[in-house]
């Protein structure tokens, strides 16, 4: 069955403060819902903090803080889901749509296994 990687984007400016004990329940519902369905394979926050390593054809690896790119929204959240189909895990993003501000991107995720060794 396919997995998604559904990933929340806030605005850079986002106050965490603001968040109501309302919308807290609302995304603890939604994921208790995802849960009994059987779709919801893992989900988290993230902080807006970040840490950057890169590595360089020299061999250098340079480790700075903030995140790689410059934008003005940054990760703010992602969950897993495993559906049937993308039009269903489509549903439950737009079930969730309303729950937290900011913008959601859905992508499949390609899962290719190592293979066994002989």
């Amino acid at each position: 069955m396919p997995q998604y990687l559904i990933s929340t984007y806030l605005p850079d400016d986002f106050d965490p403060s603001v968040v109501t004990e309302a919308t807290v329940e609302a995304i603890h519902a939604l994921n208790r819902e995802m849960v009994a369905a059987g779709v919801r394979k893992f989900a988290c926050g993230l902080s807006p903090k970040a840490v950057t390593v890169r590595s360089h054809s020299n061999g250098q690896v340079v480790i700075t803080d903030g995140p790689y790119l410059e934008s003005k929204e940054f990760v703010g959240g992602l969950s897993i889901l495993e559906t049937d189909s993308l039009d269903e895990a489509m549903a439950w993003v737009r079930k969730g749509a309303g729950v937290f501000p900011g913008v959601v991107e859905v992508r499949e995720i390609f899962f290719n296994p190592a293979p066994a060794e002989n």
